[in-house]
């Protein structure tokens, strides 16, 4: 069972299935971004760490305000009163990693990373 009080088990089930994930920041200007669910690792302390590549945007503005919202479901996973599908709103904040034990470990894992983007979470709402 996942220890981690901010994350859910729903919130991993959804992880097991593809989806879109959506990364709004703001900071210099809003700005969205997308990923998809198979990209996220969740280190043990419930940390997110993204690939990124692009989130060029995204890390301007992360800069400026580390704040960000992220959004992701599947509509393989049951929701609420057993609806197909499911998804959550993340709230945390975010820095870029470009060297270190986590940045290499996500460069084995998705090569065509230049930084890892990493979200400390705040809150995961369940929303369907």
């Amino acid at each position: 069972m996942n220890e981690n009080k901010r994350l859910p088990e729903k919130f991993f089930d959804v992880l097991k299935h593809e989806g879109v994930v959506t990364v709004m920041s703001w900071g210099v200007e809003p700005h969205i971004v997308n990923t998809w669910n198979s990209y996220i690792v969740v280190t043990d302390d419930g940390r997110l760490l993204i690939p990124a590549y692009g989130f060029r945007k995204t890390e301007k503005n992360v800069n400026v305000n580390n704040k960000i919202k992220l959004a992701l479901g599947s509509r393989e996973v049951l929701g609420y009163k057993d609806y197909q599908g499911t998804g959550f709103i993340v709230t945390g904040t975010a820095r870029y990693i470009s060297s270190g034990d986590e940045y290499e470990y996500m460069k084995k894992k998705f090569p065509f990373l230049t930084r890892v983007f990493e979200v400390t979470v705040d809150k995961a709402t369940q929303m369907l």
